[in-house]
C-alpha cells in the first residue's frame, strides 16, 4: 500500500539539520524541475509583487518571502516533522514512530510539493512557502511543469494506491494502475431525509486519521475491496463508489 499526502500551509518554524542536497532526495529524476523551481521562487522573491504572484496572505507574506529567499542556505528538517497542518496532527507522525507495524509502511507514504514535486517522509528540506496552483516566472503554473517530469520519475512499485491528495496535488501525477481516492462527506439527517454534504477542514481531520490508523495497523490491502473492510475494520464509515473510497462522517 502506497498513501499519498498534500502537503501543507502550516509549517514548522525551522530546522536543525544542514542545508537541501537536493541530489540525496528521493525521486532523483525530478531533480532538473527541482532546480528549476527553486531558482524562480527565488528570484520572484525579490520583485515588488511577490506575494500577489505567490498567493501569500497580507499578513504572512513577509515571512514567506524571506524565506523563500534563503531556502538553499536554511536549515533543514525531516518531512515528518516539516508539516503541521490538521492532517497532520491527526496523522501524528511521531506518535507512529514508536509502532513497530507501522516503520514500514511509513516508508510507503509519499508527500506532494509545489517546490519538490514529491518527497519521502524521510527527506530533509527547508521550512518554505510555495502552493501548486502558482503561476511563477517564467517558468509558468506549477502543475503543468511538474507533470511531465512526475509521469517519467514517479515509481512506486507494487501496491495499492490510497489517494488523499488535494485537487491541484492530485493533478500533477495520475496513478498508473488503479488507485482509491479518499473523500470525506458530512451525512445528516434534515426532515426524514439523508444529506450528505462536501467538507473541507474536517476531510483533513479524517483523512489524517484514516492514514493514522491504516499505517498504525501495518495495513496491507491489495484491492478497493480490501482498504474499505480494513477501514471499516478500524472503525470508521465508508463506501466504494467506482474508484473513490468515501468516507462519511455523522453529526
Amino acid at each position: 500500500m502506497h498513501i499519498l499526502l498534500p502537503p501543507s500551509e502550516k509549517k514548522a518554524a525551522e530546522g536543525d539539520g544542514p542545508p537541501v542536497d537536493l541530489a540525496s532526495l528521493s525521486f532523483p529524476g525530478l531533480t532538473p524541475v527541482r532546480e528549476r523551481v527553486l531558482a524562480a521562487l527565488s528570484e520572484t522573491c525579490r520583485r515588488d509583487d511577490a506575494a500577489s504572484v505567490l498567493k501569500l496572505p497580507a499578513g504572512q507574506a513577509a515571512e514567506a518571502i524571506a524565506r523563500n529567499r534563503a531556502l538553499r542556505e536554511a536549515s533543514t528538517l525531516p518531512v515528518a516533522r516539516l508539516y503541521t497542518g490538521v492532517l497532520y496532527d491527526h496523522l501524528d507522525l511521531a506518535a507512529l514512530a514508536a509502532e513497530p507495524a507501522a516503520e514500514q509502511a511509513l516508508g510507503r507514504v509519499v508527500v506532494f510539493s509545489g517546490l519538490w514535486g514529491a518527497l519521502r517522509l524521510t527527506d530533509r528540506v527547508p521550512p518554505y512557502r510555495l502552493a501548486m496552483g502558482v503561476s511563477l516566472p517564467p517558468e509558468g503554473r506549477l502543475g503543468a511543469l511538474w507533470r511531465p517530469a512526475m509521469r517519467d520519475a514517479l515509481r512506486l512499485g507494487d501496491g495499492l494506491i490510497v489517494d488523499m491528495r488535494s485537487g491541484p496535488y492530485a493533478s500533477v501525477w495520475k496513478a498508473p494502475r488503479p488507485a482509491v481516492a479518499v473523500r470525506v462527506f458530512r451525512e445528516r439527517v434534515t426532515g426524514g431525509e439523508t444529506q450528505r454534504t462536501v467538507v473541507s477542514h474536517m476531510a483533513k481531520a479524517a483523512r489524517g486519521r484514516i492514514a493514522h490508523d491504516l499505517l498504525k495497523a501495518g495495513a496491507a490491502p491489495r484491492t478497493p475491496d480490501e482498504l474499505l473492510k480494513t477501514v471499516a475494520d478500524l472503525g470508521h464509515t465508508a463506501e466504494l463508489n467506482g474508484t473513490n473510497m468515501d468516507v462519511i462522517l455523522h453529526d
